[in-house]
């Protein structure tokens, strides 16, 4: 089964939309198989925005995710990366469509909400980035059977 990672970030949590977030990925009939509040360490921050280390908004997008805690989660289903993708919606909350998260939510790009991975190479990686083998849950919900064939 397919995994995704997700992160609120701190103005997510902030303005009190952790609930929210969390409804609509549970609504989707994802399974969550790992969640954790935190204070993201600098250390984590550089890693996880490595990609990015060579860009000038590299600085400013690690003492974002540094500045108050997030919520950290890795979701499972079927096609859940680009579901949750769909679900988040565009980058930019400016172009972002109505009824995703970002689309309903968002202030612009330096406030979007959330993170997703945005491949399953990039979901597996970040999930080994943010989350130890023994935080993460292998369940499967009793609704299950209503939801796949």
């Amino acid at each position: 089964m397919e995994r995704t990672f997700l992160a609120i970030k701190p103005d997510g949590v902030q303005r009190n939309l952790v609930g929210e977030i969390i409804r609509r990925f549970e609504s989707k009939g994802f399974t969550l198989v790992g969640l954790k509040m935190m204070k993201v360490s600098r250390e984590l921050a550089e890693q996880h925005y490595d990609v990015h280390k060579e860009r000038p908004f590299f600085p400013g997008l690690v003492e974002f995710i540094i500045s108050s805690p997030v919520v950290a989660m890795v979701w499972e289903g079927e096609g859940v990366v680009a579901a949750a993708r769909k679900i988040i919606g565009s980058t930019n909350p400016l172009t972002a469509e109505p009824g995703t998260i970002r689309g309903d939510f968002g202030i612009n790009v330096g406030r979007n909400l959330i993170h997703g991975s945005d491949a399953q190479e990039t979901a597996q990686r970040e999930i080994k980035l943010w989350f130890k083998d023994d935080e993460l849950v292998s369940w499967e919900p009793n609704l299950t059977p209503w939801l796949r064939e």
